[in-house]
């Protein structure tokens, strides 16, 4: 029994057909939007790609790049063959490529799904390619004068500007690293001298951030050096002092910035989704409804379209049985390792030393 039938008339062939030519059209459309949303995310992810230790983040934005252009070139195809399919002479050249157009389109639309979920799924990778990059720059942020690094200095400042974040976790994590370079140290300094031999490193460690951690909104001039250090400051208490400095890490602060990206992008590719699928199934009703109409021979009857010829087993079953069969032929023709198209030509039962007599055609005599 087949799946989801429907009657269509001559008239409501048409109209199907002239639909799907308008929907196919702006199914290009949506493909565009896909090329430039994959391109948009993947710009947004190059602008910090030296705070990411994980280049993968970037399989999302292909994804959706390459999806987008396959789309404008399958849904521009879409749009020539369901024009072709109002005329029944026409439909002729595209029969047979319609069912393998169908199943590619729909592996195509399943691309689209997979898309918008990698994009809900994508935070956790990315949180932790941002937790290593960031942990690794925050190294290099005194190397100024290191040819590769010579800008990542002005790069986690912007950041730390412009998220209003501070550290990897926390402005804590300038605590642990030495991030004032050898060259701005004075050498002779005892004070200098003392920390460098107190760490074991030998690191220049201190309880300061750099100037991008200070919160503008502070009432009072930023404190950056001995941040915990309550009796080195008049009327200060670091543990209270939350407009001081920025207290959000700049991992949450990224993570959360393109968490919002990344959600937008979902939803709306998963309104393209939907709308890809509906196209398909409206395609798939005008496929089968005009291949019973040249099987009934009258382009003007009314013919039946359905998404499947049979039940949703029995397709299966029969595609198994189908899947099944083409294993057991190669199976007995590696068994029998001859390959000759012509082996189960029947093989006449005489050769050159069993050749039949000839019979001698016998002449009447003729009547005397």
């Amino acid at each position: 029994m087949a799946v989801l039938k429907v009657k269509f008339t001559k008239n409501k062939r048409d109209k199907l057909a002239q639909v799907l030519w308008i929907l196919n059209w702006i199914s290009v459309v949506t493909g565009i939007i896909l090329f430039s949303l994959g391109l948009f995310l993947k710009i947004e992810i190059r602008k910090r790609n030296e705070l990411m230790a994980n280049r993968e983040v970037h399989s999302v934005p292909n994804m959706l790049i390459a999806v987008g252009v396959i789309a404008c070139g399958i849904n521009f195809l879409g749009g020539k063959i369901c024009y072709d399919c109002s005329d029944s002479n026409k439909f002729h050249r595209w029969k047979l490529f319609m069912l393998p157009y169908i199943i590619c389109t729909f592996f195509f639309t399943f691309c689209i799904l997979v898309g918008a979920l990698m994009c809900y799924t994508m935070r956790n990778e990315l949180e932790e390619s941002l937790y290593l990059g960031l942990k690794e720059a925050l190294k290099f942020y005194k190397d100024t004068d290191t040819p590769g690094r010579c800008f990542l200095k002005r790069t986690i400042d912007m950041l730390q500007i412009e998220f209003q974040c501070c550290g990897n976790n926390g402005f804590r994590d300038w605590f642990e690293i030495q991030w004032i370079s050898i060259r701005y140290l004075d050498m002779s300094n005892k004070e200098v001298q003392d920390r460098l031999k107190s760490n074991v490193d030998g690191k220049y460690l201190m309880d300061g951030v750099p100037f991008s951690c200070c919160n503008i909104n502070s009432p009072r001039p930023c404190i950056q050096n001995q941040l915990t250090n309550n009796s080195a400051h008049f009327n200060y208490d670091f543990q209270s002092e939350e407009l001081n400095v920025w207290r959000k890490g700049c991992r949450k602060a990224l993570l959360e910035y393109y968490t919002q990206i990344m959600q937008s992008i979902g939803f709306t590719v998963l309104i393209i989704w939907l709308f890809e699928l509906s196209v398909l199934t409206g395609v798939r009703y005008l496929q089968t409804a005009m291949e019973n109409v040249l099987r009934q021979g009258d382009p003007d009857s009314e013919s039946d379209g359905w998404l499947l010829e049979n039940s949703f087993v029995e397709t299966a079953r029969s595609n198994l049985n189908i899947i099944k069969n083409l294993g057991k032929s190669n199976q007995i023709n590696a068994i029998s390792g001859n390959e000759d198209p012509n082996m189960d030509v029947p093989t006449a039962d005489y050769g050159p030393d069993n050749v039949p007599p000839k019979q001698i055609p016998t002449v009447s005599q003729p009547l005397s």
